[in-house]
């Protein structure tokens, strides 16, 4: 596609989202810059909440759309934990740790929920939140991550640290596509 003039700013470091949110917008014509610059992180009880917060923040400093997406994790069987939370316990507790306290439940269902917020220079504002069905595997599996190796999309068998990241785009860029849609609606 022809590049419409659009550019956004993703808040990431992360690798994936970039690759993700590149995919999607190009799919419309629009750039997706990158910042190294960290803002801050706050504990909320929601991603969207979270999201929100750093595009507040980032939009004063800069002059085009700005994009927050934040990933939390619910395990059912203990009661949707860690959810917002899910950076830090998944940095904190070994995965051996976590099927450990696991093996004490039947239920292995879970579900990601994915929160886009994007703030333009002009005080509109976006989001877009939805959730990915998952399962748990009894074992650990592969290489990359840490609860990586147990997470698996419901209808697969291979778990994340089985696979790369980038066979599962479309999966992850879905907020991507939405908030594009509403830049072309809105610049378009």
């Amino acid at each position: 596609m022809i590049f419409m003039g659009i550019e956004v700013l993703l808040l990431t470091r992360n690798s994936d989202k970039l690759s993700a949110a590149q995919k999607a917008f190009s799919k419309f014509g629009i750039k997706v810059n990158q910042t190294s610059k960290e803002f801050a992180e706050i504990q909320a009880g929601s991603s969207i909440e979270i999201a929100e917060f750093a595009v507040s923040e980032a939009i004063k400093e800069f002059n085009l759309p700005v994009i927050r997406e934040d990933h939390s994790l619910f395990i059912h069987a203990l009661g949707c934990f860690p959810g917002p939370y899910t950076n830090y316990f998944d940095k904190k507790m070994p995965v051996e740790l976590l099927l450990k306290i696991l093996s004490n439940f039947e239920d292995r269902t879970a579900h990601m929920e994915l929160a886009a917020a994007m703030k333009c220079p002009d005080g509109d504002y976006f989001k877009s939140v939805y959730t990915v069905p998952l399962k748990l595997s009894n074992t650990v599996n592969g290489t990359n991550g840490n609860w990586n190796k147990i997470l698996m999309l419901r209808d697969e068998e291979k778990t994340f640290a089985e696979e790369s990241e980038s066979s599962r785009t479309d999966v992850w860029a879905k907020n991507y596509i939405e908030l594009a849609k509403k830049l072309c609606d809105k610049y378009g």
